[in-house]
């Protein structure tokens, strides 16, 4: 075991100066495994569920490699990561001149114009906003010395595949790439040997691994009962709050009623721009937003220290997505806490879960729940889902049941 720190791996002097000034005093494991060898310039092979600290084992060695003048290329699947890899890069590389450019969808091209302009030493971006400075004759690759792609099961699974054959044939053949995903399935691997060379494959869990220090419980709870566990619960856990739900349309509603119940919360799910993802992610992080309800589109998201407790509204689609959503708490090394509601008749996808991570889920006993709040009785209006106002219904139904005038041209059969 490394007791040096981030000292023993390699590292030049003015980055190890930046990690001391920002308290990186310890690596994590996928970390102290991968930055030396990454350093040498090796192809690498990254098996390690998200929140393990991936950003800094390849960000620190492109760094390196950006000083002594050599450029890298890093891909991901959503906005989310890639800005937050960005502020990674801005943060230890900032302070030593180099610079990046962003490349997302959802923002100003005539932005990233000009930062592709800039000629940066490193550009982040995700497949689809690269393939379109591609087509525009913006963005030239050619000089690519390092390429890293980060969550890669994740752009696969979004069908990102032909935009990233199309991104490396328009990178050298002659580079160093470094491959980090949570799940390594044969299509990761069909990947790497195609577009890799022997490549050095470092695992620090196996998939379907949870963080060691979330603790898990499941609720069996009929669907009507669920927002009232939910109130329950947030009267309990005092923290912030990252709730997941199946569907947009569900992140909206469960937000509103949330906020009827004197709770701040945001959503985040990919109906919104992503000047409002930002301020959605910003407020939770600095506490005005103590909820978040989210699609999966932040299972993989999120960067936010802290988080007290998970809670799956929803089961997600997918086992692994479990993984990555209870993930987002006990984030390197802390404690953490994730709670799943399941409907009676979803036992079999309990069932996967608890394959997939190789343990049985502990089922609680419902609690004495709060009187009925339903969420159904939240309406869309104008503004957005807002409580039903007492009698509204009656109101309204008054309204459509009343009398119209008599109007004599609809009161015979071929009136004019």
């Amino acid at each position: 075991m490394n007791n040096q720190g981030f000292h023993g791996l390699g590292i030049a002097p003015n980055i190890l100066a930046v990690l001391d000034r920002h308290q990186f005093k310890t690596p994590t494991p996928i970390q102290e495994k991968a930055i030396p060898s990454a350093i040498e310039g090796k192809d690498l092979m990254g098996l390690a569920q998200t929140g393990t600290g991936k950003t800094l084992a390849f960000g620190i060695p492109m760094i390196q490699a950006a000083l002594a003048g050599r450029k890298g290329l890093v891909i991901l699947p959503t906005r989310e990561l890639a800005i937050q890899v960005r502020e990674t890069f801005q943060k230890i590389g900032g302070p030593l001149g180099i610079r990046t450019a962003l490349l997302v969808g959802g923002e100003s091209a005539h932005r990233q114009l000009r930062e592709i302009q800039a000629r940066p030493t490193i550009i982040i971006g995700t497949p689809g906003r690269m393939i379109d400075h591609l087509e525009q004759r913006a963005l030239d690759l050619r000089s690519i010395n390092i390429l890293v792609l980060d969550e890669a099961d994740r752009m696969l699974d979004m069908g990102f595949a032909p935009q990233l054959r199309r991104i490396l044939t328009n990178v050298p053949k002659e580079r160093q790439t470094m491959l980090f995903s949570a799940t390594m399935p044969a299509a990761i691997l069909s990947l790497a040997h195609s577009y890799m060379n022997l490549p050095l494959r470092i695992e620090i869990a196996p998939p379907g691994t949870a963080g060691g220090k979330v603790t898990q419980e499941v609720f069996i709870v009929a669907k009507p009962d669920k927002f009232r566990l939910l109130e329950k619960l947030l009267s309990e856990y005092r923290g912030s709050v990252l709730i997941f739900s199946r569907t947009k349309f569900g992140a909206k509603k469960i937000a509103a009623a949330v906020r009827t119940i004197g709770h701040t919360a945001a959503e985040l799910h990919s109906n919104k721009s992503l000047n409002q993802r930002r301020e959605a992610l910003e407020g939770f992080r600095n506490g005005k937003y103590r909820v978040l309800v989210a699609t999966d589109i932040a299972a993989r998201g999120i960067d936010v220290k802290g988080i007290e407790l998970v809670i799956n509204y929803d089961l997600p689609s997918s086992p692994d997505d479990y993984v990555h959503r209870i993930g987002r708490t006990a984030r390197a090394g802390a404690a953490g806490h994730a709670i799943s509601f399941a409907e009676p008749g979803q036992q079999r996808d309990v069932r996967d879960i608890e394959r997939l991570i190789r343990m049985t889920l502990p089922q609680s006993k419902l609690p004495e729940l709060p009187p009925a709040r339903p969420l159904q009785q939240m309406e869309r209006t104008p503004r957005g889902f807002v409580a039903r106002r007492p009698g509204a219904e009656r109101a309204r139904s008054a309204h459509q049941n009343r009398r119209r005038p008599f109007d004599r041209r609809r009161s015979y059969p071929g009136a004019a």
